[in-house]
């Protein structure tokens, strides 16, 4: 009994501490789980100074290209007047500047964002409140890169009936000619990239092309009181020989982040909460990786891709994908390998991967994330039942055998020492397994924190509905029914569960339901979903083990 007094107090204590550590992000205050992000200037003093030619490279080797590119003299290219190119396909709408070629804006038309439902969700944004760019151009002389300007050939912005749109770009200095192809298709996110460099100069040139995305160091704004933990922006890169390393604005701006180097695969990325942006070179080819921190709040990750000697009269072409979109798992892993290691599902990802995997087949069947979490949950506690039988079984004996429990602990009440080797002697005789009623609570605790992950990571769940009144299976319940149906059903089952021993153990039982149903008041109502469902699982299975299975002689 002592045990599993023990076990109660170390669930109910972790519940305190998640229930204190939420109300601080939901404050403002930093995550106790969570290094307190950096201090930095706002967002809007460092967009007027975007993309300094020091965030073109941030290799020793790309340095004096870098130099170069912010001394250009201005009068080696006509002067182009800014002009903003959009695109819209049926899954986004893009915004290009012709200063630079540069992708300054992509709203998504299928994703709604988390703090206005009325807007669509945007990821590139060049704005008083977040500066996120994707910027692309040339290293290794005076050559056209995202400072200079572009000229942008005539052709259709929309996909008017068709698979895809094309917006080409030209921009010519020194006697080097780029032009910048984007290439957008019909219900993807994956935008290809191409760069043509012909050298119309009387001498040789050795070029080479950067892609980089930047974004401001601003922490962005918490989306729940338990959902604050999982918003983030970060920079990540991966190479098949160093995997996958998520870093920090932080470290970047310390010169401490440690990451590859230099490779001839992978990708860079920038993260955040559902949604991943990254540049993707083309397999084989040999790229210095780079991080660095270009100005006040405002930081930048990419690659520096040799393009080989260039001679007069010749083109070279590079291509490139950019995916910008949401963490989607069955898209994340056709696109690159580890692409899919960009949707985090924390220390549980053992346990979360595979129960996604499971749940992704259900909704296959059923079309609605909320009925599958439904059946998910019946299918784990049918699972469980055999365990939860003998655990009831093993309840039922200890309430037969309470009296003889009181008359051991008023013995030895003075002696603990000897009132736990008499318990465990009682138990033995009994055949009594003390942790039998805690096993079923334990196994589904891991199943119960990683389904949290798997409804923090999923963007496939985001905005998705249940029934009625909930609409977003990874927000809160608006009206809290959920939360009050939990509390209900977790006052039954500990109705049906045999009386504790311990008076102080009895009064903790009985405080949990109300302690947990406040707690789940933030929680995301898909998680609560699961809980209510177990509950009302519970209080069937309870009834059916006390009356089909449980021995009369076991019975009080």
């Amino acid at each position: 009994m002592d045990i599993k007094r023990t076990v109660l107090w170390v669930i109910f204590s972790f519940s305190l501490i998640m229930l204190w550590n939420g109300w601080g992000v939901y404050s403002g205050k930093p995550s106790m789980f969570a290094p307190p992000p950096p201090k930095v200037a706002s967002a809007s003093a460092s967009a007027s100074n975007t993309a300094t030619a020091a965030s073109a490279a941030g290799s020793a080797s790309a340095a004096a290209s870098a130099t170069a590119v912010a001394g250009a003299d201005a009068n080696a290219a006509p002067v182009i007047k800014s002009e903003t190119i959009t695109i819209t396909t049926d899954v986004i709408q893009a915004e290009i500047d012709t200063i630079g070629g540069e992708l300054k804006k992509l709203e998504l038309l299928k994703h709604k964002d988390g703090s206005d439902h009325t807007k669509n969700m945007v990821l590139f944004d060049h704005s008083a409140k977040r500066t996120y760019l994707a910027q692309t151009g040339l290293l290794g002389g005076a050559f056209p890169n995202h400072k200079s300007g572009f000229i942008a050939k005539p052709g259709v912005r929309t996909l008017e009936g068709g698979n895809q749109v094309q917006l080409v770009l030209e921009a010519e200095q020194s006697g080097v000619k780029l032009t910048k192809t984007y290439t957008f298709k019909k219900g993807e996110y994956l935008i290809d990239v191409r760069h043509d460099v012909t050298n119309t100069s009387a001498a040789a040139i050795t070029p080479s092309l950067y892609l980089q995305l930047l974004h401001d160091g601003t922490k962005p704004e918490s989306g729940g009181m338990f959902s604050g933990s999982g918003e983030f922006y970060a920079p990540a890169v991966y190479t098949d020989a160093e995997k996958f390393q998520k870093l920090d604005f932080e470290k970047i701006a310390k010169g401490t982040d440690g990451h590859a180097k230099a490779s001839d695969n992978g990708w860079i990325a920038m993260l955040q909460h559902f949604f991943v942006s990254s540049f993707i070179p083309q397999d084989k080819t040999k790229r210095e990786i780079f991080t660095k921190q270009v100005d006040t709040n405002l930081y930048a990750v990419g690659n520096v891709l040799p393009m080989g000697t260039v001679a007069p009269g010749a083109t070279v072409t590079m291509n490139a994908h950019l995916y910008s979109g949401p963490q989607e798992s069955a898209k994340l892993e056709a696109i690159a390998p580890g692409f899919e290691l960009v949707k985090d599902y924390g220390v549980l990802t053992i346990i979360a991967k595979p129960l996604f995997w499971v749940m992704e087949q259900i909704h296959k069947m059923l079309g609605n994330w909320g009925w599958t979490i439904v059946v998910f949950t019946i299918a784990i506690k049918l699972a469980l039942f055999p365990l939860s039988a003998a655990g009831y079984r093993s309840m039922a004996k200890m309430k037969v055998v309470t009296p003889k429990m009181q008359a051991v602990r008023e013995r030895f009440k003075n002696d603990p020492q000897k009132m736990n080797q008499a318990m465990m002697e009682l138990y033995k005789t009994e055949k009594i397994n003390p942790l039998g009623g805690c096993f079923p609570i334990l196994i589904q605790m891991p199943v119960f924190l990683a389904l949290y992950w798997v409804l923090q990571a999923s963007v496939e769940m985001r905005g998705a509905p249940w029934v009625g009144w909930i609409t977003d299976l990874t927000s809160p319940d608006p009206w809290y029914i959920l939360p009050v149906v939990y509390a209900i059903s977790m006052f039954i089952t500990t109705k049906l569960n045999p009386a504790p021993a311990d008076p102080m153990q009895a009064k903790m039982m009985m405080f949990m339901p109300l302690a947990f149903s406040v707690m789940f008041f933030f929680f995301p109502s898909g998680l609560v979903l699961y809980w209510v469902v177990n509950n009302i699982l519970s209080i069937a299975q309870q009834w059916v083990i006390n009356n089909k299975l449980i021995p009369p002689e076991h019975k009080a």
